[in-house]
């Protein structure tokens, strides 16, 4: 829920884990009874995550809690939440009574909820079978119907065990005053159980029961309860996918003395070494050192960035080979890796279209359809005075009214959907990503590892006392036992040309500057222009070639060689990524389905611009950083409607999960996939137009099976009311209504790749 309200300063705030929640609906209500509470100013309920963030003043926990207690719900404070916030002088003041080692053990405890166990789901379906080849064994002429009471052993555990979970969360929404798909399940089962049970007792043994009824209905819908929970566990799995970016442990420098302690020790102002290898524990601002860094992971630039004194440095990225003395600058919530992962929680907050408009149909469809339901048993009572027909009217209103076909809607045509896709390679999260792709207006990528191969590769070599073969030679001998991204571009490039590699000795790594060995008797060195400066290099002649190269976003290394004539530069080697082959396809089959595209990356300028060029995109956006690539999709939205974005790193996960539908590469890192809606089992672009396709042609079936659902219900529940439909033929409507959405699904089965 995107509240209106605006949350003052000074205020508390507050986050709950919610257990009980099934549908938008819990959501909406548990917000409204939230909202109710003196001093709450703000109440945000989130689905995907069971949490409520509540803005308040004065409130509370306690009372809080009361409240969703209240609600029909259960609640706690979130622990792992207040890990996250503990070292923030806001959480100082909101629980001063946190000791460190009680945070740690709450950090321990706090894991994922399981998924929902599926062996209610396989339970259910084997006592639904013989019901099942029974009514397949109808469609042909035969009669395979069981005895009755062998149909109510099979039907009743199905009904008040394994289905005991629409009665109460029905319970909970009868008691808000609202109705939801639960209570349809409840009442629609409970009818056509407990007209069979009243057939078996009153009529001869042959009688039309209707046990297999509730019993399908409640067995697809566990299946859909339990894909549901599958969905919910990998969108929690994705806030702690980031979370476990954070360090557990940092190198401070007190005293003099080097100390390894807690993370959560650390202070504003501390001293921090990070050595080669090391993750940079938390924000800070480099005091000594130089070194390589990889913030592939936070800003999407791919190749590791030059960091010296005076240089901010992010916690989560990666030190390359210089040992580095930081001040922290943000500790806790304030850095930019907490700010990543609340921006992913916060944009998660969303709600299905279809499901809101079940929900509110469900609302007002079970007290419509109860009072038809009395009303038919007093007219029918009343007028006739056979009060044994006139129950068996309203139970046929009760059997049509059973929202079986309403109950497969969705989720037929939702795996029919997602199982083509899956044979294509495009792996949908959930029913939300089908149900809001196929409104999709722009597409948003991420250049690194989306449109380019998102590894560095030599891309230009320039010889200048020397052929570019040799430099080439050169540089891969002096860096040839280095796991520097930059030497494995080298080494790839040495074996695409069928290069002999030379041997080289008293190999050593310049902390932020490059490297040096001997290589045939002469000291030979690969860097940066800095280490060129240091060595007082003339680099007049190579300065047109960096400057060409450089402004296209490319990193540049200087190769110099010392003899006995002194030292001069013998080449340059440009480093960058390369676009994908089928980027270009991509964005012309997006165009086909008239959908606009738009580059971003964390990149610069230059870099920006030549792979737009290169695959037909007229509008990008450069250097823009992870918590602002959010900010941005959200203006997106506003100007252009549903957009899609479409990444493959931790960076992007903000942006994933801002958009109105994330879509993943596969190939990318694992938060990434988590945040998306969609997963790209091939790294192809070209895939983002297949799967909205699919999902366009998938929402179509989805609206086309819910008309027969409603058309059922809105032709027979008169009927039935009227007295022209008995139960059996209410029960073989509702069968049909049920077949004829199944086989609708089904036709997506037909799509084709490229349709």
């Amino acid at each position: 829920m995107n509240s209106s309200r605006i949350v003052q300063p000074n205020t508390e705030e507050h986050t709950l884990l919610i257990e009980g929640m099934t549908c938008a609906a819990c959501v909406t209500r548990l917000e409204r009874v939230l909202h109710k509470i003196p001093g709450v100013i703000d109440a945000s309920v989130n689905l995907a995550t069971d949490k409520a963030r509540i803005h308040s003043s004065g409130v509370p926990v306690s009372e809080l809690i009361k409240a969703v207690q209240k609600a029909g719900y259960d609640a706690h404070i979130d622990t792992a939440t207040l890990v996250q916030v503990h070292q923030s002088s806001a959480a100082a003041s909101r629980y001063p009574a946190l000791p460190l080692a009680t945070a740690r053990t709450l950090h321990s405890l706090a894991q994922l909820p399981p998924a929902d166990s599926l062996w209610p789901v396989v339970l259910s379906a084997v006592l639904t079978l013989p019901f099942l080849l029974s009514m397949t064994g109808m469609l042909f002429g035969g009669d395979l119907t069981l005895p009755g009471w062998m149909q109510w052993l099979l039907a009743s555990p199905i009904q008040f065990w394994l289905g005991g979970r629409f009665y109460r969360a029905g319970w909970r929404a009868l008691r808000a005053g609202s109705g939801n798909m639960d209570l349809l399940v409840a009442i629609g089962t409970s009818a056509a159980y407990g007209l069979s049970v009243y057939l078996m007792l009153t009529h001869e043994a042959h009688v039309h029961l209707y046990f297999e009824s509730s019993a399908v209905v409640i067995t697809l819908v566990l299946l859909g309860k339990w894909l549901e929970a599958r969905a919910k566990q990998q969108t929690v799995a994705a806030l702690h996918a980031l979370a476990g970016l954070r360090v557990s442990k940092a190198i401070v420098r007190r005293d003099g003395i080097d100390l390894s302690v807690q993370i959560e020790t650390v202070a504003l102002g501390d001293i921090v070494v990070i050595r080669p290898g090391d993750r940079v524990p938390t924000d800070g601002l480099i005091i000594e050192g130089q070194s390589h860094l990889d913030e592939s992971l936070l800003t999407g630039e791919s190749l590791p960035v030059s960091k010296q004194v005076g240089d901010h440095l992010t916690g989560g990225a990666i030190n390359q080979e210089g040992v580095l003395i930081m001040r922290v600058t943000a500790i806790g919530a304030d850095t930019m890796l907490s700010r990543i992962i609340r921006s992913v929680e916060d944009a998660q907050a969303a709600k299905a279209p279809i499901q809101r408009l079940v929900d509110k149909v469900s609302g007002v469809f079970v007290p419509v359809v109860l009072l038809i339901s009395i009303a038919t048993l007093m007219y029918w009572g009343l007028i006739s005075g056979d009060w044994q027909q006139a129950l068996l009217n309203a139970v046929a209103v009760q059997v049509i009214a059973c929202p079986c076909a309403l109950g497969l809607a969705t989720p037929t045509a939702i795996m029919a959907g997602t199982g083509v896709a899956a044979r294509h390679g495009i792996l949908i999260k959930d029913a939300e990503a089908l149900e809001i792709a196929h409104g999709i207006k722009l597409v948003v990528f991420d250049k690194t590892g989306t449109l380019t191969e998102g590894k560095p590769a030599v891309v230009a070599l320039e010889g200048l006392s020397m052929p570019v073969q040799r430099v080439l030679q050169l540089a891969q001998a002096v860096q040839q036992h280095s796991d520097h991204p930059l030497a494995k571009a080298v080494m790839h490039h040495m074996a695409t040309e069928a290069l002999l590699p030379l041997p080289a000795s008293n190999e050593k790594a310049l902390a932020g500057w490059g490297v040096q060995a001997e290589v045939e008797g002469q000291t030979v060195y690969l860097g940066n222009s800095r280490l060129m400066n240091e060595l007082a290099v003339d680099l007049e002649k190579g300065l047109p070639f960096a400057a060409e190269q450089e402004s296209a976003g490319r990193t540049v290394s200087w190769l110099a060689v010392r003899d006995a004539s002194g030292i001069q530069v013998a080449g340059l080697l440009a480093f960058g990524d390369t676009v994908k082959a089928r980027a270009r396809p991509a964005i012309e089959k997006l165009d086909a389905l008239g959908i606009r595209s738009i580059m971003i990356t964390g990149d610069n300028e230059g870099a920006a611009r030549a792979v737009a060029q290169a695959i037909g995109i007229s509008e990008f956006h450069a250097q823009v950083l992870p918590h602002d690539k959010a900010a941005l999709i959200e203006g997106l939205k506003e100007i252009h409607g549903t957009v899609a974005m479409v990444g493959d790193g931790i960076n992007d996960a903000p942006a994933l999960a801002a958009a109105d539908i994330g879509i993943a590469m596969a190939s990318g890192t694992d938060v990434a996939m988590y945040t998306a809606g969609i997963t790209l089992m091939r790294s192809d672009p070209a895939l983002v137009a297949d799967a909205i396709s699919l999902s366009r042609r998938t929402y179509t079936k989805i609206r086309q099976n819910l008309f027969w659902a409603f058309i059922y219900n809105l032709i027979g529940i008169p009927l039935a009311a009227f007295g022209l439909l008995n139960p059996v033929i209410a029960g073989s409507a509702m069968a049909f209504s049920s077949v004829s959405v199944v086989m609708n699904a089904l036709l997506l089965r037909r799509w084709k790749q490229g349709a």
